[in-house]
């Protein structure tokens, strides 16, 4: 079985608000869909979200970079998956959320020609439940407030919330927050390494008694030498996320025991191959992990659902995006229950994929 023709596909959808972080706004998801077909008829499909801030490319330059890629992978087997990301490495460094698109792709068709469920086909098991907390986006302490009482009320029973201002704002945005739902339901902050290491320190201190999971990037990517400080001098578990990008970055943060927690992102990984290398090294580790994403669509976190399935390491989901765009092209794949429960098909391979009369209005390029 070798692959016979590739399709790239620029999918931008409109989010029902704002998505605010530190980072930046986003109105729209600008993602990139990736179409592998097989000389005997096998079809798998990938999904990436580039994010400008963090892995440093764009809907338009994944556009671009995955015709690079798509040339070498024209006539390889789908099923040697080792040999493809290492084709990919040799066509260009970095570019972890483009070759994710790619990577997916390749594990569906493969465990489709193994006749298996993606995630027993990656060595897991579907006997844990997974529930996704709901994210209040970075905006003022009262409409962030009013948005955790939306969330409450819809039944989500774990609420994320954006920080990275300064400690002033941030400390208020908290308080808000709990004045209007409650302590019951716990906390997760995300600082999109909006903070300096002494404003983290002091800000985690405030924040002990405020029933939080734990915190999300606190410092800049660059300055990790300080995340086994703010660990030392924090009562919350610390998370390493955008500092935490493959395996290598893994392995130097144990090193450094610099963090409680990572988490995962396959378009940070460059994809489920080197997603669970990080996952056998927390494990090794006793690191537990959560397992995020971008602004993919229902068939990204699908994929993301399948690797939560293939260690009992994992622990936490981040899954809200897909329930921010005001459509959704994707066929099969998870789907959202009560409380944030997650439900993934017992199908072959991946089980989701694109509407293809979305597939046919959407700018593409074919590669033979």
């Amino acid at each position: 079985m070798l692959i016979y023709e590739i399709e790239i596909f620029k999918s931008r959808i409109k989010l029902s608000e704002p998505f605010k972080i530190s980072l930046g706004i986003m109105d729209y998801a600008e993602n990139i869909i990736v179409k592998i077909i097989s000389d005997n008829g096998l079809v798998g499909f990938g999904e990436c979200s580039p994010f400008r801030t963090i892995n440093g490319e764009s809907m338009d330059t994944g556009f671009i970079v995955g015709q690079y890629i798509g040339k070498v992978l024209i006539g390889k087997s789908p099923i040697e998956m080792e040999e493809c990301v290492n084709l990919m490495n040799k066509v260009i460094f970095g570019n972890s959320s483009i070759k994710s698109a790619f990577d997916m792709a390749l594990f569906d068709i493969a465990s489709q020609h193994a006749k298996l469920p993606l995630y027993k086909f990656i060595g897991g098991n579907n006997s844990k439940q997974i529930i996704t907390d709901y994210t209040v986006s970075l905006d003022s302490p009262e409409k962030m407030a009013n948005d955790a009482v939306k969330i409450k009320n819809k039944g989500f029973g774990i609420i994320k919330v954006k920080l990275g201002g300064s400690r002033e704002e941030d400390l208020e945005r908290i308080k808000q927050i709990r004045t209007q739902i409650g302590y019951d339901i716990p906390l997760r902050i995300d600082a999109n390494q909006g903070w300096d290491c002494q404003t983290a320190v002091e800000i985690l201190k405030d924040l002990e008694s405020y029933n939080i999971q734990h915190c999300e990037e606190p410092i800049p990517r660059w300055d990790f030498m300080n995340l086994p400080f703010i660990k030392k001098n924090s009562l919350m578990p610390i998370m390493a996320d955008e500092s935490c990008c493959d395996h290598h970055d893994a392995a130097r943060l144990i090193g450094l025991d610099a963090c409680h927690r990572f988490n995962i992102k396959l378009g940070k990984s460059s994809g489920i191959f080197n997603a669970l290398k990080i996952i056998r090294l927390a494990e090794h580790a006793d690191i537990p992990v959560q397992i995020g994403g971008f602004l993919e669509s229902r068939l990204g976190f699908t994929a993301s659902a399948h690797v939560s399935l293939s260690n009992d390491i994992i622990k936490y989901f981040d899954f809200d995006t897909p329930l921010m765009f005001e459509e959704d092209p994707v066929t099969g794949g998870i789907s959202y229950g009560e409380n944030g429960l997650i439900t993934l098909p017992d199908t072959i391979g991946l089980g989701a994929s694109f509407d293809e009369s979305y597939l046919q209005n959407l700018p593409r390029v074919s590669i033979h």
